[in-house]
């Protein structure tokens, strides 16, 4: 490139964030705030935070604290939303099918699922704008075979989309520390393990690299990182103009990203400036603290990723990048949920990931364990597992799962990971009750405009048709 040319794109680099703020402005001249109802615009005071924890000291404290959030949440939000009919889809309307008091126990909360004598004790961290819910078939899975299990609400979530306004990521950060410091007290001598879907395994990852630069605490046994945020899209970082620009007289709207119904009882379908800005920042952090680990000896604890190969949120391309490639070797596994190659029609795919797992499978010099779940062949919808170890391109071990691809399922996709077919909500199976809310996967088709519900929402997969397989791995993994 010229010397006239590089200079010309310098200036470009450096002008880019006044130039997003100009073109903003101008596009936005003459806009003024709408009204939004009380879950976009209500500040909850009772919710946890980095500057109050030094007046919360342990994870009882933080339940507490909790409690009165969510007496807060019905005065100043439930309260003052409309009941009927009209508002039957509404989160927020007082026995709607979409209140998750309706469902029992409320999955917004934190849970605890207790043992007297543990065998060991697991730290479940949902994704941003998420729940407790998203982790809830594994942990209870887990407490089944002996696990002290505990879900931790992260600050700003299960309560309204508002809630992510203001919140930031070393807020759930201290909240992560609360609770380990928690399960340590219960697991005494027993392994503690974390468990991170999306977000909540940034902030997995966040936790050990602060203990590698000396915060107290104890060094979880493994982590188990589900859709891992580790690398998301490049636009994210931009967020932050954009909810500065929010601060300005009549363009309070301008701190959302995207405003839309909540209709779904345990994860905001809003999500604001605020939230993008803190993921990137997060996953940032955690990416350069990796890279910057100069001795590769000092052993993160073993990790398992699992994630699918097409992801609209996270980057495989990062997550091997920027991830397991600076890891100790021969520790470490990721597991990829090829797409349906049986059903998808490569003219119609705007990118196939076959080139990427083709070149994965192939790489003799991975340092970590690479695990494909896909078509047995081309020429069925029959699943199989192919696994190779590290530093071989050879696959050392291929099986059937017994299963198929469902009719009309081409993907899995970023929030579908941890979700089984038989979820009552997301799953594959509508309830027989039809009063009863059923987000999964529905067999619809008509004009354009007719569903309350957006048709990307529609036609977005919300569950694993491979669960089972993922649970079998988890539970494999922390045992």
């Amino acid at each position: 490139m010229s010397q006239p040319a590089k200079a010309m794109r310098q200036r470009l680099r450096r002008s880019a964030p006044l130039s997003l703020l100009v073109i903003s402005l101008l596009c936005l001249f003459g806009c003024s705030d709408s009204e939004l109802p009380p879950w976009f615009s209500e500040e909850l005071e009772s919710e946890f935070s980095l500057q109050r924890s030094a007046d919360i000291a342990s994870f009882e404290d933080y339940i507490r604290l909790e409690d009165t959030l969510f007496e807060e949440l019905d005065k100043r939000v439930y309260q003052h939303t409309p009941t009927g009919i009209e508002h039957s889809l509404q989160r927020y309307s007082r026995g709607s099918i979409s209140d998750p008091a309706r469902r029992q126990p409320n999955w917004n909360r934190s849970f605890e699922l207790e043992h007297a004598q543990p065998c060991a004790a697991v730290l479940l961290l949902h994704g941003m704008t998420d729940s407790p819910y998203s982790l809830r078939a594994l942990g209870e899975t887990l407490h089944q075979r002996g696990f002290h299990v505990l879900g931790l609400r992260l600050p700003g979530h299960g309560t309204a989309p508002s809630g992510m306004l203001h919140v930031t990521w070393q807020d759930m950060s201290a909240a992560v520390k609360l609770a380990m410091t928690h399960l340590n007290s219960v697991a005494g001598d027993q392994p503690l393990h974390i468990i991170g879907y999306s977000t909540g395994a940034a902030l997995a990852l966040d936790y050990v690299l602060q203990l590698e630069q000396g915060h107290a605490g104890k060094k979880p046994h493994s982590l188990v990182l589900i859709s891992p945020a580790i690398g998301i899209s490049a636009t994210a970082a931009l967020a932050k103009w954009k909810r500065r620009l929010s601060l300005l007289p009549g363009l309070g709207n301008m701190a959302w990203l995207q405003i839309e119904p909540e209709f779904d009882p345990y994860k905001y379908n809003s999500f604001t400036t605020n939230a993008a800005e803190q993921v990137h920042e997060l996953t940032t952090s955690v990416a350069r603290r990796i890279a910057r680990r100069s001795d590769k000896s000092r052993m993160l604890p073993p990790v398992l990723v699992l994630k699918s190969t097409v992801d609209a949120t996270v980057s495989t391309d990062a997550l091997v990048d920027r991830l397991l490639l600076h890891l100790a070797p021969s520790r470490h596994e990721l597991v990829l949920f090829d797409i349906n190659r049986f059903a998808a029609n490569s003219n119609i795919l705007i990118a196939d990931p076959g080139p990427l797992t083709r070149r994965l499978m192939s790489d003799d010099k991975l340092p970590f364990a690479l695990t494909l779940v896909g078509n047995t062949n081309a020429d069925s919808r029959a699943v199989s597992v192919h696994h190779k170890a590290p530093y071989t391109a050879d696959i050392s071990h291929s099986e059937s799962l017994g299963v198929e691809w469902p009719d009309g399922v081409f993907s899995l996709s970023h929030v579908a990971l941890p979700f089984p077919a038989k979820d009552p909500l997301y799953g594959r199976y509508a309830p027989a009750d039809r009063n009863q809310l059923f987000l999964g996967q529905q067999p619809v088709q008509g004009e354009r405009g007719l569903f309350r519900i957006s048709g990307d929402f529609l036609l977005r997969l919300r569950h694993n048709p491979f669960y089972d397989y993922l649970e079998q791995r988890v539970v494999a993994w922390v045992e």
